[in-house]
């Protein structure tokens, strides 16, 4: 069996970091309110104790709470520290929030988990499940995410004092604001859609789209009306989920034409942020098409429940978790996750090396929320994480252990071995119906950058994968040479725009959803291999 090993780093003082520039004398253009915040946010970050910011934040939480059903519930009143709070209140999942507390009286929550009544709900469907889920998201949670945000430029104007950002336009590629009402002055919809719906008038001059067309449901439809309204614009700052992001820099360049890369197509792009999922498989892509591009990436964690992190130093170093935000975290080994007793840590506790499932406190009344998330610190001082993938995304159908972060190094590493390029993937359990032989075995369906229809070319894929993840995983070494253990994997290769056909066919293309890497719902990983035509193995 493999083992856990445990890297344990004792918090070292914090370097002074190199101070930012004062505001200039004579302030760039539309920049000085934001040049200004990054002076003074900054020094708050630099001085900052994020163990003693997350018990304050605990508290404050706790306090705002009190006389809710939940806070009365829990006895709020006669808390006073993280010990107390974590014997009080269990760790729950979203379906234990919602048929406890939500279920009875969704949509109109009034005092419930949270005081007050809960204008905003952020619809996020399950990634290996595609299930909904109704997240609840007040306006102090809405003030919570433009308060994240901003801490972005904060990190950017740091590592470059001489940015001119808010120069030109910002264009945040995110889901629509046309949200659903729910009830009179209750809505819901895609959480970026929910902040694009309080964007502040003062912002309005800088953003991209324009407010009319931030309503388009329709992906595609969005992707073709955009693009060309943005070639006429000075876009200084993009955002995006990495899959739709490439697919708009492919329609962006493909418009300007003669071989352009996204340099050509926005000269003076500095900026853009990416978050959601892992950027590896689309890297290649995007570092051909920003070559020559003065921007710089900067990855976020903004999940549906709050904002998490933003990275504040290089790409791969870790993102630095907001501690001062309206959000308290909990972190559960995840080999502990829905165990009775599973050991719960925060920031004054975590390890280094350790993977984590992430549990949140927040200002819209998600208390001690298993998100689903797994995490993992490279620092404590102040706290950095990475995240290495989601409690669901796991293949250990016959015991084999195999976390997502692991197949995709594997898979990615496999296409390295014969040439190719991963655009998408996913990988599912598929079951024998053979008495007494192989339990099963995995399979893949895989989108590379470029049709593969050589069958010796994916046949050595295929057994790359295989030997990769026998040589990192003992487990699944193991359990590809006993009797009635893992049988070889299978992989469909697929053209290039099949997983966009896919998700736009489960009504999932575009904003907020991801492609699921590992399908844990049998359902849906037929109709997955239902639509590409696979004969379901």
């Amino acid at each position: 069996m493999s083992t856990l090993v445990r890297s344990t780093v004792t918090p070292a003082a914090q370097p002074s970091p190199a101070p930012l520039p004062a505001p200039s004398r004579v302030p760039l253009p539309g920049t000085p309110f934001i040049k200004a915040y990054a002076w003074n946010r900054w020094r708050t970050l630099a001085r900052q104790d994020a163990v003693e910011a997350q018990r304050l934040e605990l508290l404050k939480l706790v306090r705002r709470a009190e006389k809710t059903r939940f806070g009365q519930d829990h006895h709020f009143h006669s808390i006073g520290s993280v010990a107390d709070y974590q014997k009080r209140v269990r760790l729950r999942t979203y379906g234990e929030h919602w048929d406890e507390y939500w279920k009875a009286d969704f949509p109109r929550l009034q005092d419930c988990t949270w005081p007050g009544l809960m204008p905003f709900y952020a619809v996020s469907s399950g990634t290996s499940s595609g299930k909904v889920k109704y997240i609840p998201c007040s306006m102090e949670m809405v003030r919570s995410n433009k308060r994240a945000a901003l801490d972005i430029f904060v990190h950017h104007l740091r590592n470059r004092p001489s940015s001119r950002v808010f120069d030109g336009k910002s264009f945040v590629l995110g889901g629509s604001t046309d949200l659903k009402e729910q009830a009179p002055g209750i809505y819901s919809g895609d959480i970026s859609g929910i902040a694009a719906r309080n964007v502040p008038w003062w912002i309005r001059r800088w953003y991209f789209p324009p407010k009319s067309l931030t309503f388009i449901t329709d992906w595609e439809e969005k992707i073709e009306r955009l693009a060309p309204l943005a070639l006429q614009e000075d876009i200084r700052f993009m955002s995006g989920a990495p899959g739709w992001m490439t697919l708009l820099f492919e329609k962006l360049t493909a418009l300007k034409g003669d071989g352009a890369r996204i340099g050509d197509v926005f000269p003076n792009l500095e900026l853009i942020t990416h978050g959601g999922v892992s950027l590896n498989p689309y890297r290649k892509r995007f570092e051909a098409m920003l070559e020559g591009s003065r921007a710089e990436m900067r990855e976020v964690y903004p999940a549906s429940e709050g904002f998490v992190a933003i990275a504040d130093r290089g790409p791969q170093q870790g993102l630095r978790v907001i501690a001062d935000n309206g959000l308290f975290y909990e972190f559960v080994p995840v080999a502990e996750v829905g165990k009775p007793g599973a050991t719960r840590h925060w920031l004054g506790n975590v390890e280094t090396g350790i993977d984590y499932a992430i549990v949140l406190t927040t200002c819209a009344g998600l208390w001690s929320y298993v998100i689903g998330d797994v995490v993992r610190f490279v620092d404590r001082a102040p706290p950095r994480m990475v995240i290495t993938g989601r409690t669901s995304y796991m293949l250990s159908s016959f015991g084999e252990h195999i976390s997502g972060e692991l197949i995709e190094t594997c898979v990615l590493a496999a296409a390295g071995a014969v040439g190719a390029e991963v655009s998408e993937f996913s990988v599912g359990t598929a079951f024998s119906e053979k008495a007494g032989g192989e339990l099963g075995h995995h399979v893949y369906v895989v989108e590379f950058g470029e049709t593969i229809g050589d069958p010796g070319r994916i046949a050595a894929f295929t057994g790359a994968i295989d030997r990769e993840l026998a040589g990192r995983n003992e487990d699944y070494e193991e359990r590809r040479v006993i009797a009635r253990g893992v049988g070889a994997p299978v992989v469909h290769a697929v053209p290039p725009g099949t997983f966009a056909a896919w998700m736009k066919s489960e009504g999932r293309l575009g904003g907020q959803n991801k492609v699921p890497r590992v399908i844990g719902d049998p359902q849906l990983l037929r109709r997955l291999l239902d639509f590409v035509g696979t004969g379901r193995n």
